[in-house]
């Protein structure tokens, strides 16, 4: 398999010039000659930034280009159910052969992992959440977005049990935690085989782009969608923007009791585990960041007890479903409560 090239400064730069031939001098550098500089951050495109307008993303190889491509569909496709914006596309094909690129049109702001999250701003992310809802799944698939099942809870629990005992042995978690989340309780809060919704599933904090004022302006890349379990969406607002935000979010945007636990119990068994893997030398995360999704994942919830969950094949999450609803008052039901 031939290795695909490394992007430079140099071969960046001349992609951007054919793209850009007659863009204003703002941002740019003398004779009009775009000033590009990679993005520190971010996951497994090579970004980098164009100007002060656009951003260009270069998928590494053919499944990075795949998806690259997949997501330019779905980015229209989502766009008229979200009160967020979703990055346009300026122009798109391929920087090198059979690997795909899309110049967009930048959203400026600050990230969740800079700035809070306002009142107004959870609004934001309860529209961000029913307007992913709304997403015609069908349509959706048809565009090849991939369905997936939803993951064992009660896996991951044992997961992050023995990783509470790594985290307890380095003095960075109590292990008595856990308890929280019984057997029983992973079993109630399994996913609604009915119940799967377009999914972002990388909703963390840089890909949330916030105004000063802490509004939502935009959510970026959308390579990692799926069609699968809301509360992995849930679960990664929590890590963004902390566990209360999150599950307030998620009763405004319409969702009971069941799939914000189970959102909030996903968020803290992963952070666990991956923190016990960073520290075993298993994962490359920055550490401080895996400390912060953890705090954040742990953030004590207030909801209303449950006693019992509707029957398989009832709709959840239905505004006004009292037994089911949120509230900012109460202990969690279900294996909840105060870390």
């Amino acid at each position: 398999m031939t290795q695909a090239p490394t992007p430079t400064a140099d071969s960046v730069r001349r992609l951007v010039r054919t793209l850009l031939p007659d863009a204003p001098r703002d941002g740019y550098a003398a004779a009009g000659v775009p000033e590009v500089r990679p993005v520190t951050t971010g996951g497994e495109h090579s970004t980098w930034w164009v100007g002060a307008r656009h951003v260009l993303r270069l998928a590494p190889d053919r499944d990075a280009s795949a998806r690259l491509r997949r997501e330019l569909r779905l980015r229209d496709l989502a766009r008229p159910h979200l009160p967020v914006a979703v990055p346009t596309s300026a122009a798109h094909g391929e920087w090198a052969p059979g690997l795909a690129y899309t110049l967009d049109t930048r959203i400026t702001g600050g990230t969740a992992d800079e700035l809070d999250v306002s009142a107004l701003g959870e609004d934001d992310l309860a529209g961000l959440l029913a307007g992913l809802r709304a997403v015609p799944v069908r349509q959706a698939g048809t565009l090849g977005v991939p369905r997936t099942a939803p993951r064992s809870l009660e896996a991951l629990r044992r997961m992050a049990v023995h990783a509470a005992e790594e985290l307890g042995a380095a003095d960075e978690f109590e292990p008595a935690r856990m308890a929280q989340l019984s057997a029983p309780a992973a079993a109630q809060l399994a996913a609604q085989s009915h119940a799967a919704v377009l999914v972002h599933h990388d909703l963390k904090g840089e890909h949330l782009v916030l105004s000063p004022d802490g509004r939502v302006r935009g959510v970026l890349d959308w390579t990692d969608a799926v069609i699968g379990d809301p509360a992995e969406d849930i679960a990664g607002l929590a890590l963004a923007v902390g566990s209360p935000a999150a599950v307030r979010a998620a009763t405004l945007a319409g969702y009971g009791a069941r799939p914000c636990l189970r959102g909030l119990w996903l968020a803290r068994c992963d952070t666990v585990v991956r923190l016990a893997g960073r520290l075993a030398g298993r994962d490359e995360s920055p550490l401080p960041l895996l400390r912060v999704q953890l705090r954040h994942s742990w953030e004590a919830i207030l909801l209303e007890r449950v006693t019992e969950f509707r029957e398989e094949g009832e709709q959840d999450g239905k505004q006004g479903d009292k037994q089911d609803d949120t509230q900012d008052d109460g202990q969690e039901g279900a294996g909840g409560g105060q870390p």
